[in-house]
């Protein structure tokens, strides 16, 4: 695990954006594509514009393949819908290929709708592995993490796949991948911010309590792959080193 703490969340977003054009142009350069996950909630929107503007012309977008680690069980024109976020903010800006953004299908049951996505991804990578090139995943002041949120059924699978999820404390449905599935990604990124998610970042980064159950986002460990947290100063304040 790499841990890189920012003074300010501007010098945080500037740094992730460059990360992410790193691997980007590796991805491409190797493979002529790069698989990209998206992550959803109100954290990464400027890291997306900042992705639209200031870097709009680091990589070539048209080789780039969006997807969802999770999707709020909302329709597509609903505020809260991850992928009118990302459309709005970069996909949009950077003109991006329909057919290079997969989108949840909430239009469907959300058990359905887990089938639907997995489907489309397995398409995607020809029946071969599902090792997507980045996630980026935010982190909740619970320690959830994509639709990983504590105490929940999710938790327990042992599939690399995307799964319904029923969010009690939210009283909703959600859409998400699996830990399994988001651990065979080459490159997982953290994007984490704010005081409020100290307590989190120390459960989870120095795993003072080893509990899944309660700190999903413990679960996160690339089997092989490479896991970097980008945090700013006060959401690792309560970190010892």
């Amino acid at each position: 695990m790499n841990l890189l703490i920012y003074n300010t969340k501007g010098e945080l977003l500037h740094d992730l954006a460059r990360y992410i054009i790193k691997i980007a142009e590796k991805s491409i350069q190797e493979q002529d594509c790069f698989n990209f996950v998206l992550t959803g909630g109100n954290s990464p929107k400027e890291l997306y514009q900042l992705l639209a503007t200031d870097y709009k012309e680091a990589i070539d977008w048209k080789k780039v393949y969006f997807f969802f680690g999770d999707e709020r069980n909302v329709p597509f024109n609903h505020d809260s819908y991850n992928g009118l976020m990302a459309k709005e903010s970069i996909l949009d800006p950077l003109q991006i290929p329909a057919d290079h953004i997969f989108y949840v299908p909430t239009n469907l049951a959300p058990e359905k709708a887990a089938i639907e996505y997995q489907k489309s991804i397995v398409k995607h990578f020809e029946g071969g592995d599902l090792n997507f090139d980045l996630i980026l995943l935010g982190m909740g002041d619970d320690a959830h993490t994509a639709s990983l949120f504590p105490q929940t059924a999710i938790l327990k699978m042992k599939e690399a796949t995307v799964d319904a999820v029923y969010v009690d404390k939210l009283s909703t449905y959600r859409v998400s991948f699996t830990a399994p599935l988001i651990n065979k990604a080459k490159n997982i990124a953290f994007l984490v911010f704010g005081e409020s998610k100290a307590k989190a970042v120390k459960q989870v980064v120095e795993q003072v309590k080893k509990d899944t159950t309660l700190y999903p986002a413990q679960m996160i460990k690339p089997v092989d792959g490479y896991v970097t947290w980008f945090v700013d100063k006060e959401a690792a304040a309560l970190l010892d080193n």
